[in-house]
């Protein structure tokens, strides 16, 4: 049976997540739209709604839900008010969101309010800031989930969710880097202007409970980059409070040896990470992607505590310049065995076939909290 699937999206990574699942989906026979929001939409971060608007057989919706410097709360106020009423004229029959930005939490709010099904995605994970606040909420609002890992399921579990409206299908992201990339490294380079031969891929996002310290944080880090006289490409960091500071410190490298790149997309991107000596900095692909294809990633500050157990990950804080250097020196360009704990590249396939599963559509949409055993 046909039906009609809304994805949420507000970044560039969560639509890396996305993609796979609603490409199977559109492929399987489903009726498939996006909700196009957030970073996407501002010029500074690439528009990366363009991404969007490349994937063929899909329908898909923009809102602008925000003006730079706009804080987290006043984002999630405008995205109530724009999904509501977008929500209230298409009538899905799923809305799909992921993790723990601010526009998901705002569509699954909207969405239990009106008891329309929704499914989180990679729910059940930690990470120590406010982001995890908002992926535990987004679990308790969401009807359906759809997790990376057993781990993931048993705190999704203690959350109060039942076990048959949770279904492991590992990382949607880990799909994407499993298939050719469909462009050479070369290509890669040009498209981009990257000089270099062997380089490290940085992204630092700020956090938001330390956006004050962001500043400091980045200065430390590049400092100690700076000083290996290696060659970095760096891609921006997101839009969260507490980017500005870092980007002033980005604005002031060294463009010889740190190639600054807003976005990439994602064959690109996949091409470049494969490829990479290292990867820094505290975005969810070192911890993910990284350590799936092999890829040494040092791990910079709270982001993203606790995320993975993977032996290719270190860690460091920011002003750490020791830890940095001994990073660099012992794991530069070193090759490590592909870590599955976040699945083998499969999840779209198991994501469709539990869509197929009658009993999936036919769960009571009023939640009841449910004891653990």
């Amino acid at each position: 049976m046909t039906r009609k699937l809304l994805f949420i999206t507000g970044t560039r990574a969560d639509f890396g997540k996305l993609e796979p699942l609603a490409r199977a989906a559109r492929d399987a026979g489903h009726d498939v739209s996006f909700f196009v929001t957030g970073m996407h939409m501002l010029e500074r971060y690439g528009l990366t709604k363009v991404e969007v608007h490349r994937m063929e057989g899909v329908t898909v919706h923009e809102y602008l839900n925000q003006r730079l410097g706009d804080p987290q709360d006043v984002v999630l106020a405008k995205t109530v008010t724009g999904f509501s009423d977008y929500l209230a004229e298409h009538k899905p029959d799923l809305v799909v969101v992921h993790g723990d930005r601010v526009e998901a939490l705002a569509c699954t709010l909207v969405a239990a309010t009106n008891y329309v099904r929704s499914a989180h995605i990679e729910g059940g994970e930690v990470s120590g800031t406010i982001d995890e606040i908002f992926r535990h909420c987004n679990t308790k609002l969401a009807s359906h989930h759809f997790v990376s890992s057993e781990q993931a399921a048993r705190r999704v579990m203690a959350l109060g969710e039942p076990r048959s409206n949770i279904h492991v299908i590992g990382s949607p992201e880990l799909d994407f880097h499993m298939r050719p990339s469909g462009v050479t490294l070369d290509e890669v380079r040009r498209r981009y202007d990257i000089p270099f031969d062997s380089y490290g891929i940085v992204t630092f996002h700020p956090v938001t409970s330390e956006a004050g310290e962001m500043g400091a944080q980045a200065r430390a880090l590049f400092g100690a980059l700076d000083a290996s006289r290696r060659d970095f490409v760096v891609i921006l960091p997101n839009n969260d409070p507490g980017s500005e500071p870092i980007i002033e410190v980005l604005r002031r490298l060294d463009p010889a040896r740190f190639r600054l790149i807003p976005s990439m997309r994602f064959g690109h991107f996949s091409e470049l990470m494969r490829n990479a000596a290292a990867m820094v900095g505290n975005s969810s692909a070192g911890v993910r992607e990284a350590p799936f294809l092999g890829i040494p990633s040092l791990d910079v500050g709270s982001r993203q505590t606790n995320r993975s157990d993977a032996p290719s990950i270190f860690t460091a804080d920011a002003t750490d310049t020791g830890a940095i250097d001994r990073f660099l020196a012992r794991e530069w360009g070193r090759s490590h065995p592909r870590h599955t704990g976040f699945g083998e590249g499969r999840a779209a396939d198991r994501f469709v076939e539990t869509l197929e599963d009658p009993a999936f559509w036919d769960a009571p949409l009023q939640k009841k909290f449910t004891d653990l055993e």
